[in-house]
């Protein structure tokens, strides 16, 4: 071999060896916090023995690893929330939120100290890497309240707040699943057609049908629109051009207040409000209620679906008024609709974390905040008055509690795949809220019927456990 050839082939290695460096260099620091983030890293399988626990807020176990395994002792009450964390298929609900947080503190920029980690958790040492603990809002006692209650029926979610706060007392979808054998029951879990993986609470999407007539009462009379001496006539429809609207199973309330409008649940009184309120103005209050918009959550959770306001036509708008039309909610979002009124107009930021615990140490902590102030304290005080009045003698009479004042709102939406969506929306107590709740029971009928009774057994439970 010629010297030529000699330094060419060395040239050839060097650059290589560059190359290789230059690489190494990258995937050690620039790539690492992403490559050791991946749920199907096999660093972050290894150090799953050291995961972090989940708590209740009483300190109840709902998350923790045993032998290398993850288990959940609350099992399908809490699935979906809870979620899962998996080699295979990732994580989800808090699990994967916060994974960041429950796995070992990350040393992907330091390979050292990586090495040192994995070692201590092949030896079966996992205290040498242990992730934070994650302490939530959940109240054991609602959360199984609510989660009962709700699997009488085959698909419903519900979800309960303390409104004074935002934080999540209770969160809850049906059908569920069993979270400890997840691996093994996942293709049959993809594959049902109940969808046991969706987080109905956060992620169903439905028609509020007249649960929403808090939001239009709120806005028309925040906007001056109306008054509490407003009357309506409700001869059991109303046209619109060319389109007639009818009251639900041909009702009709006759002619009476905003109260009784609200109490007996009008469609065609709430359809005129709406209409008198204009396109303009039912936006503006739509925008002020964050309603349309990604919420502001630490769990993953569909934003609601408002068609767009140039496409809004007048008959449209009327369904809009009383929850039908394009209109699309979660039950999330309607539990904070109910909660922004129980707490005078202001709307709690919702929060289910309530700390994270590193070492024995409260590394972070989540406080009440403020999403917005869409309606004022007068007209929430208002709305709460009609609220009442719907429990106490009108269309939400299964919801009253012994020596309780409850304010709420039924709601019975319908839908093209089938029987009625049942609703429920409601706070208490009505003067002093402590605990605002909604529910929403999928093809059943009257949310009276169905979802008020629920959310009664729920509040009362809520009220017991929370001490107030």
């Amino acid at each position: 071999m010629t010297n030529r050839a000699i330094r060419d082939l060395s040239r050839f290695f060097v650059l290589l060896f560059a190359v290789l460096a230059i690489r190494q260099i990258y995937v050690q620091i620039v790539a690492a916090p992403r490559i050791a983030a991946r749920p199907n890293n096999p660093r972050h399988s290894l150090l799953d023995a050291g995961r972090g626990r989940i708590y209740a807020t009483d300190g109840t176990l709902v998350a923790h690893t045993v032998d290398g395994k993850r288990l959940y002792p609350l099992g399908a009450e809490l699935a979906q929330t809870v979620g899962y964390v998996s080699v295979r298929y990732g994580t989800s609900g808090i699990e994967g939120a916060f994974d960041d947080a429950l796995v070992p503190p990350d040393l992907g920029g330091d390979p050292l100290a990586q090495l040192r980690q994995l070692v201590a958790a092949l030896r079966g040492n996992p205290a040498a890497a242990r992730g934070a603990d994650v302490v939530t809002t959940i109240v054991p006692s609602v959360q199984a309240q609510l989660f009962s209650l709700l699997s009488r029926y085959p698909r419903a979610a519900g979800v309960v707040l303390d409104p004074r706060s935002g934080a999540v007392l209770a969160l809850a979808s049906v059908p569920s699943y069993d979270p400890n054998d997840f691996d093994d029951a996942f293709p049959s879990l993809r594959a049902d057609p109940q969808s046991p993986l969706l987080n109905r609470a956060l992620d169903g999407l439905y028609p509020p049908g007249s649960t929403f007539k808090i939001f239009t009462a709120a806005a028309a009379l925040d906007s001056n629109t109306i008054t509490m001496d407003s009357h309506f006539e409700d001869p059991g429809y109303l046209v619109i051009g060319n389109f007639v609207l009818h009251d639900n199973e041909s009702e009709a309330t006759g002619y009476g207040d905003l109260t009784t409008a609200f109490a007996l649940s009008s469609n065609v009184d709430f359809a005129q409000i709406a209409l008198k309120m204009g396109v303009e103005a039912f936006y503006q209050y739509l925008h002020r209620w964050g309603i349309g918009k990604s919420l502001d959550f630490e769990l993953p959770s569909e934003t609601d679906r408002v068609p767009p306001q140039t496409g809004i036509v007048p008959g449209e708008l009327a369904q809009m008024g009383f929850g039908q039309g394009a209109l699309l909610m979660t039950p999330l979002q309607m539990a904070l609709l109910g909660a922004t009124i129980a707490d005078g107009g202001s709307e709690p930021r919702p929060y289910i974390v309530r700390q994270i615990v590193r070492d024995g140490t409260p590394a972070s902590v989540s406080s009440a905040s403020t999403l917005a102030n869409p309606v004022s304290p007068e007209t929430a005080a208002k709305v709460t008055q009609m609220m009442i009045a719907v429990v106490q003698r009108g269309t939400g009479t299964p919801a009253q509690l012994p020596h309780v004042a409850v304010a709420g709102k039924t709601g019975t939406a319908t839908n093209p795949q089938g029987r009625s969506h049942a609703w429920f929306v409601c706070f208490a107590p009505a003067q002093n809220p402590r605990v605002a709740v909604a529910i929403v029971v999928e093809n059943v009928g009257y949310g009276a019927t169905y979802a008020a009774p629920i959310a009664r057994d729920v509040l009362k439970t809520a009220l017991e456990s929370t001490g107030s």
